[in-house]
This record gives C-alpha cells, sequence and structure tokens, in this order.
C-alpha cells in the first residue's frame, strides 16, 4: 500500500539531517509517523490502479455491446406505424 522507494527517501533526508544530533531513534519514529500519515491518507499503489483501470475499460466495452445489443432488440419489436 505504501511505496516504499518514497519512505526510503524521506527516511534518508531526515537521518542526513539529524546525523549530528543525539536523536537516535528520531528516524525510526519519523518512518512510524510517516506510515500512519500515508496510511489514512487511504491509497493504493500503481499495480492496484492499473488492475482497476482494465477491469473498467473491459466494463465499458461490454457496456456499449450490450447497449448496441438493446438498441438493435428494440429496433426489431418496434411496431410500424399502421400495426397497433
Amino acid at each position: 500500500m505504501l511505496n516504499p522507494k518514497l519512505l526510503d527517501e524521506m527516511s534518508a533526508r531526515v537521518s542526513s539531517l539529524l546525523a549530528a544530533t543525539p536523536a537516535g531513534d528520531v528516524e525510526k519514529h519519523m518512518r512510524a509517523v510517516l506510515s500512519g500519515v500515508f496510511a489514512k491518507l487511504d491509497l493504493v499503489t500503481r499495480e492496484e490502479f492499473d488492475v482497476q483501470r482494465e477491469v473498467l475499460t473491459r466494463t465499458r466495452e461490454k457496456l456499449g455491446a450490450l447497449e448496441a445489443l438493446v438498441a438493435e432488440l428494440e429496433a426489431r419489436n418496434k411496431p410500424s406505424p399502421g400495426q397497433t
């Protein structure tokens, strides 16, 4: 769910900033805080997004085919102007 690359990059930046300070646990705590923030954002991975996009594309294609079929069936069953 979380992008490990983004977390690693942020962690590296925080580590480099805090390298000279006595705060040894800051990186661990920052990583936990950032993970919690990203988890609350309800993000999805790129893979999950691509899968859902493909499902939506197939669904749209099927819907288009069904709409065409319904229109054809309605046209066939439509009474002629002289019929009642």
